[in-house]
């Protein structure tokens, strides 16, 4: 297995899809929100099994990505790092007939009129490596789930009034994301846009039962368990792109990429 591996990263190295090298580190620079420390109640005593029970947190600050990580991004990620990582781990399924970045010569390029949507495709550790690469993180389930819900308990992140195509993108065809800055006016709380439909969004939790706790295992960082997915995606109807919605119909392999699957980053309190 070993030799098998090492000659398919030899051959991606002949083809230019990796380097197999540590890439450099961009600055830092999309824009953050910060949320700051307190309590909120995680879960739901009303939805589904798996969002129960509802319960209360304290969360020190920290800081995420006002916005998804577009294609356009993704595609500067892989023409710095390649599509499998040193551990050979693979970062994107750029062989998928659904994926918006392609290799144009040397260069990984979105495809043209999808760069500022959100990026599909990418696996759990690719959504992981980028994070670091930027010099940030994943989000856990329950920083996502603050900054997408407030204290106050909300269904949705812009309150309690059902969705509708000004707020978010669901309820649409397999293919019909819409760009990260669409839908101002469906932003979380804390002004953190695109968390409810458009793509659903790894977090670094293990997908576990509730009570939350960061202290059990599920905030490992090691391939293997199955991760939570938050917010729905473009497809999802209206009551999975809730706030509490954990994604446990979802196709979600995390060391593969998906249709329906993207990410964005976070970062602890200091700036």
């Amino acid at each position: 297995m070993k030799r098998r591996l090492e000659s398919v990263l030899a051959a991606l190295l002949a083809l230019g899809i990796t380097d197999g090298a540590t890439p450099a580190q961009p600055a830092a620079t999309d824009p953050m929100v910060a949320i700051p420390a307190g309590p909120f109640i995680m879960g739901s005593d009303t939805g589904p099994a798996d969002e129960r029970p509802a319960h209360p947190l304290h969360l020190p600050e920290f800081r995420i990505d006002r916005f998804p990580v577009t294609n356009a991004q993704y595609a500067e990620f892989l023409n710095a790092a390649g599509a499998f990582n040193a551990r050979g781990e693979r970062m994107f399924d750029f062989d998928d007939a659904d994926a918006r970045i392609h290799r144009t010569g040397a260069k990984w390029i979105a495809d043209k009129g999808h760069e500022q949507h959100p990026v599909i495709e990418v696996t759990w550790a690719g959504a992981r490596d980028y994070c670091a690469w930027r010099g940030k993180r994943l989000p856990t389930e329950a920083e996502w789930e603050k900054a997408a819900r407030g204290t106050d308990g909300r269904r949705y992140p812009w309150g309690n009034e059902p969705p509708d195509r000004k707020r978010a993108q669901f309820a649409a065809g397999r293919f019909e994301t819409a760009p990260v800055d669409r839908h101002p006016a469906g932003a979380s709380p804390y002004g953190v846009h695109d968390m409810a439909g458009n793509a659903w969004e790894w977090v670094s939790s293990a997908y576990r039962s509730y009570p939350y706790d960061a202290r059990d295992g599920r905030e490992d960082l090691a391939t293997g368990p199955v991760r939570g997915t938050r917010g729905g995606g473009h497809a999802s109807p209206a009551d999975e792109i809730t706030t509490t919605q954990r994604g446990r119909n979802l196709s979600r392999n995390p060391a593969s990429g998906h249709h329906n699957i993207g990410f964005r980053c976070a970062k602890s309190g200091e700036r």
